[in-house]
C-alpha cells in the first residue's frame, strides 16, 4: 500500500469516526438543539463534505467538460436527494461506503499492476564490456552485435547471445515461470533477463538490445492493456448508455410513483435516490477489466505472455489446436539416421555430395547433413561451389565444380526430372541427384519433445475437441509422430502456403462461438499464426517473425503451457461472468424493491458498494491463480 492509499484510508477512518460520534450523540439523546433541523443538517454535513467533497467536485468538473453521466454524478444526485428529504444519515453512509469501495478498487488495481510491473525487474541496468584491459559497465543499448560481454555471478544477462567461455547455472524463472535452473556451457545460446548463478560467463551478443528477449517481453507486457476483450468493450459501452437511461428512469420513478400509487412525494424522491444508488455500474466497470488484468498478470508469472485481454477471451473458447511439428512438438534437432546410396554409389560419396549441396542452407535438415559429414573427420570444401538456388519446401540446387547437384524432397526431384524410388523409413527423406542422375537418399529424423504427449493429453482434458498437426514431412514420418503423441489429425507434405490454406479449411468447419489456435515457432509459421483465431509462438527458440505475429508467447517453448493458457482463460471468463451475473441479480432485485417502497438506503448501499467490493475481491482471485 503506497502513501496515497494510506492517506485515503486514514481519511475514510477519520470520517467514519466523526460519523459514528454524531450517531452516538443523537441516539443517546444529547439534547433538543442537536435534533433541530438546521443543527442536525450541519452536523451531518461535516462528515459528508469530509468524504464526499472530492466526488462532488469531480462530478462538477466532468459536467463542465461535457461528461455528465458517470458514477460520480449518480452519487452526487442520489446523496443530494437524500439530504433534500432529510435522510442525512443515509446520505453520509452512501458517500462513505462509496469511498470504501473506491479504496478497495484502488488497492486491487494497484496490486494487479504491481504483479505485472514486477516483471520490469528483469530489465538489465548494464552490461560488462571489456575495454582497455578492464571491465566497464555500459548501457545494454550500446552493446553491438558480435561484442563480447561478461556476466558475473548474481548478475542478469543483458542481451541474447552465445556463451564463448565459461559454464554456469542460470535462473530463468523471471522469464519462463519455471523454478528449475538451467545449466549452460560453451557454445550454448542464452537469453537476456536470466540471472547468472555460479560461474563467470563470456557471451557474444547475437542480437541488439531492442531485439533481445527481455526487451520484447517488456514491450509485450506494457502494451497488453491496449487490446480489450469483447466483453470488456461491451461493459464499457453498456455503462456509457446505461447511466443516462438510469437517470431518466429515476426521474420517472420520482414523478410517476406518487401519481400512480398515491405515496408521498417525499417517498417518491426517496425511491428515486435508492434507484440511483443501486444503479451505479461500478461493479461491472471495475471488476471486469480488473479480472482480465489479473489474468494477464498471472499468465506472465507462468512464462506466458498474452498481448491483450481479447486473446485471453478467445483462448477460453478454443476447440481446435493446430501444431506445427518441427521445433514445436519435436526438438528441431535433426540427425542423419540412415544413408541409402543408389547402385554404384558408396555412402561416403553420397554424404559428401549432399553436404556440398547443403553447404549454405540454414534449414535444420541441411545443418544435420553437414554435421554428419564433419563427424566423418573431413572438412567441407566450399571452394568449388557456384550458383546456389534454394526453394522453400522443396530443397536446393547447387552447381559444384561445374556439376549440378540437387538435394531435397520428391517434389524437387520431379521438377528436375529425376526418378526416385519410394523410401518407407519414417523420417524426412532428402533425395540427392547429380546432373539428373539419382545418387541416393538420406533419412533425417527429429526427436519428439518429452513433454509433447502430456501437452496433447492436457488439451483434451481441458475440453479441446480436436488436435491437428501440420508438417512438410512425408506422410509416413508425420503419421508416426502423430500416432506417438495421440494427435487427432495430421496433414503432411505441406508447403508454407499450404499450411495457411489448411488452417482456412479448419476455420471454416468451426462453430460460430468456437475458436482455433495455431502453435508454431518458425519464420514460415508467421502467416499461419496470424490467420488463426489465437496464435501461439515459442518465445525462447522461436523466430522473431513468429513472436511478432503471435497473440500469445510461450517463453520457455513448453507446449504444455497451451493447456495452461486455456485453463487460465476459462477461469478468467468464469469470474467475469460470475461478477456480471451477481451484480445484475442483486441490483435488479433492489431496484424492484425500491419501486414498492420495500428497500431503504442501506440496502441500496449494499447493492452498490457491497456488490462492487465483493466483485472486486472475486476478481482479485486471478492474482493468486496457479
Amino acid at each position: 500500500m503506497d502513501k496515497k492509499q494510506k492517506n485515503k484510508l486514514q481519511w475514510i477512518c477519520l470520517t467514519g469516526a466523526v460519523y459514528a460520534l454524531i450517531l452516538i450523540v443523537l441516539h443517546v439523546g444529547a439534547g433538543g438543539m442537536l435534533n433541530f433541523f438546521p443543527v442536525n443538517f450541519l452536523l451531518f454535513l461535516v462528515p459528508y463534505l469530509m468524504v464526499g467533497w472530492r466526488v462532488v467536485r469531480k462530478s462538477l468538473v466532468n459536467i463542465r467538460h461535457g461528461q455528465i453521466f458517470d458514477e460520480n454524478f449518480l452519487m452526487m444526485v442520489a446523496t443530494f436527494g437524500a439530504l433534500a428529504i432529510g435522510e442525512y444519515s443515509e446520505a453520509v453512509a452512501v458517500m462513505l461506503f462509496y469511498q470504501v469501495g473506491e479504496f478497495f478498487e484502488d488497492f486491487a488495481v494497484d496490486r494487479s499492476r504491481r504483479s505485472i510491473t514486477a516483471l520490469m525487474d528483469i530489465a538489465p541496468e548494464y552490461a560488462n564490456v571489456e575495454q582497455d584491459g578492464e571491465l566497464r559497465q555500459v548501457d545494454p543499448e550500446d552493446v553491438q552485435i558480435g561484442d563480447i560481454f561478461v556476466v558475473r555471478p548474481g548478475e542478469r544477462i543483458p542481451l541474447d547471445g552465445v556463451v564463448t567461455e565459461g559454464e554456469s547455472i542460470l535462473d530463468t524463472s523471471a522469464l519462463t515461470g519455471e523454478s528449475l535452473p538451467r545449466s549452460v556451457h560453451t557454445n550454448d545460446a542464452v537469453i537476456s533477463g536470466c540471472v547468472n548463478g555460479s560461474g563467470v560467463l563470456k557471451i557474444r551478443a547475437e542480437k541488439a538490445y531492442e531485439d533481445s528477449t527481455v526487451s520484447r517481453v517488456l514491450d509485450l507486457v506494457e502494451n497488453a492493456s491496449d487490446r480489450k476483450a469483447r466483453t470488456e468493450n461491451f461493459v464499457t459501452r453498456f455503462a456509457r448508455y446505461y447511466t443516462p437511461v438510469v437517470v431518466l428512469a429515476a426521474v420517472a420513478v420520482a414523478i410517476l410513483l406518487p401519481l400512480l400509487t398515491g405515496v408521498s412525494w417525499q417517498q417518491g424522491l426517496k425511491s428515486a435516490c435508492i434507484f440511483l444508488v443501486v444503479s451505479c455500474p461500478c461493479a461491472f466497470v471495475l471488476s471486469v477489466p480488473l479480472t482480465f488484468f489479473g489474468g494477464i498478470g498471472a499468465a506472465s508469472h507462468m512464462g506466458i505472455l498474452i498481448k491483450g485481454s481479447n486473446y485471453l477471451e478467445a483462448a477460453a473458447k478454443l476447440k481446435t489446436v493446430v501444431f506445427d511439428k518441427t521445433g514445436t512438438l519435436t526438438r528441431g534437432e535433426f540427425s542423419v539416421t540412415k544413408i541409402l546410396p543408389a547402385d554404384g554409389v558408396n555412402e561416403e560419396e553420397l554424404l559428401a555430395k549432399a553436404a556440398a549441396a547443403e553447404a549454405y542452407s540454414t534449414h535444420p535438415a541441411a545443418v544435420s547433413i553437414r554435421r554428419a559429414y564433419e563427424e566423418t573427420g573431413k572438412t567441407l570444401d566450399t571452394s568449388g561451389i557456384g550458383e546456389n538456388t534454394e526453394t522453400a519446401g522443396h530443397g536446393v540446387a547447387v552447381v559444384v565444380n561445374g556439376r549440378k547437384i540437387c538435394a531435397g524432397n520428391r517434389k524437387l526431384m520431379d521438377a528436375e526430372g529425376v526418378a526416385v524410388p519410394a523410401v518407407d523409413t519414417p523420417g524426412t527423406i532428402v533425395y540427392v541427384a547429380e546432373d539428373g542422375r539419382y545418387l541416393g537418399a538420406l533419412v533425417i529424423s527429429d526427436t519428439v519433445k518429452p513433454e509433447a504427449k502430456k501437452a496433447i493429453e492436457e488439451l483434451h482434458a481441458e475440453g479441446v475437441t480436436k488436435t491437428v498437426m501440420l508438417t512438410g514431412d512425408r506422410k509416413e514420418s508425420g503419421q508416426a509422430v502423430a500416432g506417438e503423441l495421440g494427435i487427432d489429425a495430421v496433414y503432411t507434405d505441406l508447403l508454407p502456403a499450404d499450411k495457411v490454406g489448411k488452417v482456412e479449411e479448419l476455420l471454416a468447419r468451426e462453430g460460430r462461438k468456437d475458436r482455433l489456435a495455431f502453435v508454431g515457432d518458425g519464420i514460415n509459421d508467421a502467416p499461419v499464426i496470424t490467420r488463426a483465431d489465437v496464435g501461439f509462438a515459442m518465445g525462447s527458440m522461436g523466430s522473431d517473425a513468429a513472436i511478432e505475429a503471435a497473440d500469445i508467447v510461450l517463453m520457455d517453448d513448453d507446449t504444455r503451457k497451451v493447456s495452461k493458457t486455456v485453463r487460465l482463460a476459462r477461469k478468467t471468463m468464469r469470474i467475469v461472468y460470475e461478477n456480471i451475473t451477481f451484480a445484475l441479480v442483486v441490483k435488479i432485485a433492489v431496484m424492484i424493491m425500491s419501486l414498492f417502497s420495500a428497500a431503504n438506503m442501506w440496502e441500496a448501499v449494499f447493492a452498490d458498494v457491497g456488490v462492487s467490493v465483493l466483485c472486486i475481491l472475486n476478481a482479485m482471485r486471478m492474482l493468486r491463480a496457479k
